[in-house]
């Protein structure tokens, strides 16, 4: 145990070290939506941070830490190049204007080590993962938690590429993207990033006591639903936006179904 929660605190300060490294890019540019780009590197930190400190199954671990890597690079090239050359994102605006001069190092526990945290609770599952050395051969639930894994990876990198197409089309500029895997839900992307997290919760399932790193997709699944991601867009990038409103009310805010329109 006491092996176990020195891998926890290295997990942490490796991820609080890393987003404040992040906070002082940020201060240089005056612009926090780095945190985004950061998002994804902290989880792949900690997965590689787990797997050079345990002895777990090394064909889990190898799977888990791959799976890690695949997203959280992924995530972090596509959000790099999107917020490139642009102003900060309007969630972070809000923020900024409501702290005024003070937001530079409200940013850091606000914006920046709050996330750290996040990682590491939401990689959970990950770091629980790969502890274990039992059972030393791959099962049902391994094979389910890739499939889903899979799923998910295709639906999030799927909804990104069709927005981005979308938004770089100038006869778009100020239409709502409700074209594709946007036509079922509100924000895909954000489904998309849940179902890996419960797919990898899947995977953990095959180890002893992994039921308990239930609070990673639980949390990632809330974290996008409730804090970060639909509600805080929602409430500052459309607040007022009559059309923006009229497709609230026709689709679904995360799991994609039939929009009431085609009923």
């Amino acid at each position: 145990m006491e092996n176990y929660l020195s891998l926890f605190f290295i997990n942490l300060a490796a991820a609080a070290v890393l987003m404040t490294a992040g906070w002082v890019i940020s201060l240089a540019r005056s612009n926090v939506t780095i945190a985004d780009s950061f998002w994804g590197l902290g989880f792949i930190l900690i997965a590689w941070l787990t797997f050079f400190i345990t002895d777990g199954f090394i064909v889990r671990k190898i799977i888990l830490t791959l799976l890690v890597t695949f997203w959280g690079l992924r995530l972090f090239i596509h959000l790099s190049r999107r917020n490139r050359g642009k102003d900060e994102d309007p969630r972070y605006a809000v923020w900024r204007k409501k702290h005024g001069p003070n937001f530079w190092i409200i940013s850091l526990f606000k914006v920046f080590l709050i996330q750290a945290l996040f990682q590491w609770s939401i990689a959970l599952g990950v770091q629980f993962g790969q502890i274990s050395a039992i059972p030393a051969c791959l099962t049902v639930f391994d094979y389910m938690g890739i499939m889903i894994w899979i799923a998910g990876f295709i639906i999030e990198s799927t909804a990104d590429y069709q927005l981005s197409a979308f938004i770089k089309n100038p006869a778009n500029k100020r239409k709502i993207m409700d074209t594709g895997l946007w036509r079922y839900s509100r924000h895909p992307n954000y489904f998309g990033e849940s179902l890996m997290w419960w797919g990898i919760f899947v995977i953990v399932l095959s180890t002893p006591w992994g039921i308990w790193t239930i609070i990673s997709p639980l949390l990632i699944t809330y974290t996008l639903l409730k804090l970060t991601g639909v509600t805080l867009m929602e409430e500052t990038e459309f607040a007022g936006n009559p059309e923006y409103q009229a497709y609230v009310s026709q689709t679904s805010a995360f799991v994609p179904w039939f929009s009431k329109k085609q009923e």
